[in-house]
């Protein structure tokens, strides 16, 4: 692919993955926003909230696997693979939040309490922000290979190393999350519906990664596996190995 098409893609990738993520995370925080209305019953409503809850699990879940990406090897190549992830999982996550159907709050709260919650959640963006700069890299919309090809330089693959949260716990970026799904002082039967929802495909999904990165780095990460949590930070920050 030459370098203006290498362009058209990375600038594509970034306004659809941006596109999405952004009002994603308004809508953890501010809730739904009720742009389509569907004049669903109640369990109707719950319905579709969780079938499009579960269109975004299984396109995230399946594409993102190294089996799926061996048999899409042929019809993505390796260095566009993240773009193609990033803009498949970008169309689902935009249906999710438009046709979001909402159920009145059972229980909202006030006060300090709800000054709490809100303090929650932005320590919760705070954190992932810390997970992040800890990387040393973070490329959530799949471009890195891309931007590698425009300016020539030679692909790196990243060793594996742990600081900052990740001497916490193995995903600190999921336990960030979590917080963040859960920090929202106003709970009605759609948003309970899609705190479960999340919360058991983040476990689920960080599970399965676990595989990939054993496969990917063998025991060192078996080592590492044995020192820090996977989701929890139970025990406190680990010496650096």
């Amino acid at each position: 692919m030459n370098k203006a098409k290498n362009y058209i893609l990375l600038y594509t990738t970034l306004i659809l993955g941006a596109g999405s993520l952004i009002p994603f995370y308004a809508f953890l925080f501010f809730g739904p926003f009720n742009l389509v209305d569907l004049g669903l019953q109640k369990d109707q409503a719950l319905v579709v909230d969780a079938a499009l809850c579960l269109l975004f699990f299984l396109q995230h879940s399946i594409i993102v696997r190294k089996g799926m990406r061996g048999k899409l090897r042929d019809l993505v190549p390796a260095d566009y693979y993240g773009a193609f992830y990033s803009i498949t999982s970008s169309i689902p996550l935009a249906l999710m939040i438009i046709f979001w159907q909402t159920a009145d709050a059972f229980l909202s709260a006030e006060g300090a309490w709800y000054w709490a919650l809100r303090f929650m959640f932005i320590l919760g963006m705070a954190g992932f922000y810390w997970g992040i700069k800890s990387l040393g890299f973070f490329d959530p919309f799949g471009t890195l290979n891309i931007r590698r090809l425009i300016s020539g330089k030679p692909r790196k693959i990243p060793p594996l190393t742990a600081k900052g949260p990740y001497l916490w716990v193995r995903h600190p970026l999921y336990f960030f999350s979590l917080i963040m799904i859960w920090a929202n002082p106003h709970l009605s039967q759609d948003r309970l519906l899609f705190n479960i929802m999340w919360t058991g495909w983040i476990i689920i999904g960080t599970i399965l990664e676990e595989r990939d990165l054993v496969a990917d780095f063998g025991d060192g990460y078996r080592d590492y596996q044995k020192r820090v949590p996977m989701l929890i930070p139970y025990k406190g920050p680990v010496k650096q190995g």
